[in-house]
């Protein structure tokens, strides 16, 4: 259309929203790409809102909007294939946006609908840390209702975006799909490697007219004074464009406007729903949790974190050359280098420390390890691929990565110790639990990290300098003078205090540290050593009852009757529905986890082995391979009145059943009803009555007429040329047939007796 026909706001909203009715999915986003192509932003900026919250669902969660985290090439590959083309970085939907931001129109996200501990200091009119609220707050004119946000179209589209996740995830819940297979988790992906590239810089903004750019966000002065808490840094965009009154002049600031922004709205809506204060409340388990995270949510978690190490550890090294130092890094590179330690180590770790402490004790924990495991393991993400380990010569770490487990040295130490104690709630006899323990001692066990961790404890445990009057935030503070270190070598001083720093940052000053290698932690591990081998003794005893329950159930299914049913059988975990290979996986994994957690920490390798042989010693006395109770005698075991009804309670439940199986149970094993006896003693006549519960009499087999009667009828038979076995298959044949007869009448019947 050379020469678009201007129509009002309104009519062009009601067209659209029409459309979403009458037209299918395809044809529409055929229509919207056209009208974004055609139309002048003045007429787009009038359906942009819309538009973004057709497409991502509406902040209360009501609208579902295309619903991305259930949309899969694999069952809906037309609109799953249109879709990610619509919202590409370089698709009509991105274009839309720039088109908006070039005119620098603002659009209100209502500050009720962010994170928790962001939604409550704005409301105390505190300004958060994060740069990516400041200047934009907006209170509500006469009349108006709650707080707003003035964003520009860029983070207008973002943040709902990002927030999807959360307001869609109940839908997402209740469609049994691959989330690392969705539209959304493919669209996240491709956001992040565009705009936070591993190679190259970020793709430039499609020119929309000749000469054209797209101006920065402007400042704008707050509507009310705020006041700002904690040590918040600048932005990385203020520094580079401190006197610049647009981007137009300097290309290198507009990429890192667009990469930093795109960073904090996900880590904002994704990480930041625990402050410190709230997470330390949320300790007491009396505290109901205000915001739970869901599987994929972690998972669209755990892809950011892998990404941001691919991303920091793309960082160029440092010039060698005195001469070289004279050029200023890029925007991007200096990015690089602070983006985990400055925007998502603290609201990670806090995130992480949540969920290892509320988060269900089932198999979906795997979502929340993996995540934890990718962020402890930034060597996997590097450029130098490591050597491929073998399962006996695994890679050794690298010393290179000393400064970052001692600047993480919580995430290592911690929420390690948080895992042991999950770990020993957990049953370790199900497969799924006990690969979760493998993962984590495979992990620490790789050569040389739990030596760079105990590094970092020792650095951590440095004696601290004697400096009268020290201030709160000591090792918060950046102008410390290193002068007082030195009585230490200069790299032990500076890296001792960024341990510190790390420690008291993320925990605060009175944080009362536990090591990693301690007694209090040492002590945990052996108890999970323990639980280890108890959890290895059961598997062997599921793996022995199941041929034993193999076999009764062959004689049981005839009643229509399985051995589970009779509460025999070990229902604690999911060995019985997955078979045999499941038990030997789970002996595999709980094996070279018990190895591994040896290597840690050293174990005593008698101390382990006198360990399995108490476990093995208490599963004979409590296993289910036992005999019935019983006494020695000169004579040999004899039963005890216990052992004689030790399996009554299979018995009982036949017996009680209504059916015919019932009844002719009943009429068997003797009906379970009070038997009047009468006992009679030369001195006075005594009537007792007493329970007998079903039980199996064969003491008519004993019996002298029993026996006359069988070999008459042997020989009986044999004159009809019928041999023993013929003539014993007659005899069962005829039992049946007298006892079916016999079952229907016995209710009305004395009980049967022999």
């Amino acid at each position: 259309m050379a020469g678009p026909h201007l129509q009002q706001p309104s009519f062009l909203l009601a067209t659209l929203k029409a459309d979403c009715i009458n037209k299918p999915f395809v044809q529409r986003c055929h229509d919207l790409r056209t009208v974004i192509e055609e139309l002048p932003a003045k007429e787009l900026h009038g359906i942009f809102p819309w538009l973004v919250e057709s497409i991502f669902g509406s902040l209360d969660g009501i609208i579902i909007g295309w619903n991305l985290l259930c949309l899969q090439g694999r069952t809906n590959p037309t609109e799953y294939s249109v879709a990610l083309d619509f919202l590409d970085p370089s698709g009509p939907m991105m274009r839309l946006v720039y088109k908006l931001q070039a005119e620098e129109y603002r659009y209100d996200f209502p500050v009720s609908y962010l994170p928790g501990p962001v939604k409550a200091s704005i409301q105390e009119q505190v300004l958060p840390e994060c740069s990516l609220y400041h200047n934009k707050v907006q209170f509500p004119s006469s009349g108006g209702l709650g707080l707003n946000l003035a964003l520009n179209p860029f983070e207008y589209y973002m943040f709902y975006f990002a927030i999807s996740l959360i307001t869609q995830k109940n839908t997402s819940a209740t469609h049994h799909v691959s989330p690392s297979n969705s539209a959304y988790f493919i669209l996240v992906d491709t956001y992040l490697k565009c705009f936070l590239p591993t190679e190259g810089s970020v793709l430039p903004p499609p020119p929309l007219n000749p000469g054209g750019a797209i101006p920065s966000p402007t400042p704008r002065s707050p509507a009310v004074p705020f006041t700002s808490y904690g040590m918040h840094h600048t932005s990385l965009l203020k520094r580079h464009i401190a006197h610049q009154p647009s981007l137009n002049a300097d290309p290198a600031s507009q990429e890192i406007w667009r990469s930093e922004t795109l960073l904090q709205i996900f880590v904002e809506m994704w990480l930041h729903h625990y402050s410190l204060e709230m997470y330390q409340k949320m300790q007491s388990p009396h505290v109901k949790e205000s915001f739970k995270p869901t599987e994929e949510h972690v998972l669209v978690v755990r892809l950011l974190v892998k990404h941001l190490h691919a991303f920091s550890n793309s960082l160029k090294p440092e010039p060698l050359s005195p001469s070289a130092h004279s050029h200023t890094a890029s925007p991007l590179e200096e990015f690089k280098r602070v983006v985990i330690p400055r925007f998502v180590r603290q609201k990670l770790y806090i995130f992480l420390q949540h969920c290892f402490g509320h988060w269900p004790l089932d198999a979906s924990f795997r979502a929340v390890l993996e995540m934890w495991l990718s962020y402890l393991q930034p060597w996997r993400y590097a450029p130098e691929k490591p050597p491929q380990s073998t399962e006996h010569l695994p890679h050794s770490v690298s010393e290179k990565w000393a400064t970052f487990i001692q600047e993480n040295l919580l995430m290592y130490t911690k929420l390690f110790a948080g895992f042991l104690n999950r770990a020993l709630r957990t049953d370790l006899v199900s497969p799924k639990n006990a690969f979760m323990v493998f993962r984590v001692a495979k992990v620490f066990a790789q050569p040389n990290l739990a030596e760079m961790i105990l590094k970092g404890e020792q650095l951590f445990l440095q004696p601290e300098l004697v400096i009268p009057h020290r201030q709160h935030r000591l090792f918060m503070t950046p102008t410390f003078s290193g002068a007082f270190f030195s009585s230490w070598p200069p790299t032990t001083a500076d890296a001792s205090f960024k341990v510190k720093s790390h420690v008291y940052g993320l925990e605060g000053q009175d944080f009362q540290y536990k090591q990693m290698f301690g007694t209090e932690v040492r002590n945990l591990v052996l108890k999970l050593a323990q639980l280890i081998c108890q959890a290895q003794q059961t598997a062997k005893s599921i793996s022995d009852h199941s041929a034993e329950t193999m076999a009764s159930q062959s004689f049981f299914s005839w009643f229509r009757f399985t051995p589970s049913e009779m509460n025999g059988s070990y229902t604690g975990n999911d060995l019985d529905e997955i078979g045999q290979d499941s038990i030997k996986k789970t002996d595999e994994y709980l094996e070279k986890a018990l190895e591994y957690l040896c290597q840690i920490f050293k174990l005593n390798g008698a101390q382990l082995t006198q360990m399995m042989k108490n476990c093995e010693t208490a599963q004979d006395k409590n296993g289910k391979n036992q005999l019935p109770d019983c006494i020695e005698s000169e004579d040999g075991l004899i039963l005890t009145p216990l052992g004689r009804y030790q399996f009554a309670d299979q018995m009982d439940v036949l017996c009680s059943r209504e059916d015919f199986v019932g009844r002719l149970c009943r009429y068997h094993l003797t009906k379970p009803h009070l038997i009047k006896k009468v006992r009679c003693s030369p001195m006075v006549k005594v009537r007792t009555s007493q329970n007998w519960g079903p039980r199996i009499s064969l003491r008519f087999l004993a019996s002298y007429r029993t026996l006359i009667f069988l070999l008459m009828i042997y020989f009986i038979a044999s004159w009809f040329n019928i041999g023993p076995v013929g003539c014993t298959f007659i005899i069962l044949i005829g039992y049946f047939l007298y006892a079916t007869i016999m079952t229907f009448f016995s209710e009305r019947w004395k009980p049967h007796e022999h």
